[in-house]
């Protein structure tokens, strides 16, 4: 289980997120919701050690450190590659330090998707660059794959491919964190929704669940944020009276 006890992280005088108490177990897909700046970014960096935080990160009760990071993997669109290596040498960086890495996944994934193997990852288009993003990130042999808005410049048809993917391949040791702002295309297949607005935990529902409110997530989500059905309309209203 991944465990997360009162994290709480600022910027100077800023502070990005507040008291967060999360558990996460295996087989969990798990869509991280909220604003631009909510903190989802942030708190995918705290878990992952990028950043120094207050509060506690636990795998089975163990702080991350050295000796179990290889069991967490990273997929973000600032990419995480070395620019001048190929996938394919990607893939044998992976091997030497990472004894579980899949290959056979990582291969398969690249042979579906059309991806160029021995090219300079940096010399690839961006949607190019997040596909093998993610797929290093799958393929790492990692219990726990944390994607930071992966697809983001991929288009829909590629997406939709990629999210069978992501249910045909996943074992049940593995848990997907995916941030992400895409809700309507994700609510088909996480099992849990985690929403975060301002560095606090705004909501935190299981797919079941609101199958049980017979409520559909994206409503679930407009509810949560006090989101207003008419307030496009009355903008323009307003809008188009002021041009009268």
């Amino acid at each position: 289980m991944l465990t997360i006890e009162n994290l709480n992280k600022s910027f100077g005088s800023t502070d990005v997120l507040h008291d967060i108490n999360l558990n996460f177990s295996h087989g969990e897909i798990i869509g991280l919701f909220g604003e631009n700046g909510a903190g989802k970014s942030t708190l995918m960096k705290c878990i992952l050690g990028y950043y120094p935080c207050k509060g506690k990160v636990l795998l089975d009760g163990k702080r991350i450190d050295r000796t179990n990071i290889d069991r967490l993997s990273f997929a973000t669109v600032e990419h995480s590659f070395f620019p001048n290596l190929s996938a394919a040498a990607h893939a044998e960086f992976y091997q030497e330090h990472f004894p579980k890495f899949k290959e056979r996944r990582f291969k398969g994934l690249m042979e579906f998707f059309g991806l160029p193997a021995h090219r300079a990852v940096g010399k690839l288009s961006t949607g190019q660059k997040n596909q093998i993003e993610v797929i290093l990130a799958l393929s790492q042999g990692a219990d726990y794959i944390l994607m930071d808005e992966p697809f983001s410049g991929n288009d829909l048809f590629n997406r939709e491919d990629f999210y069978k993917m992501l249910l045909g391949i996943m074992e049940p040791h593995e848990t997907l964190i995916l941030a992400t702002h895409l809700i309507e295309e994700v609510e088909s297949f996480i099992s849990r929704a985690v929403l975060l607005r301002s560095g606090h935990i705004l909501g935190d529902v299981t797919a079941m669940e609101l199958e049980d409110r017979g409520q559909h997530l994206t409503e679930y989500v407009k509810e949560a944020y006090g989101y207003r059905a008419d307030r496009v309309s009355r903008a323009i209203d307003q809008i188009a009276g002021e041009e009268g």
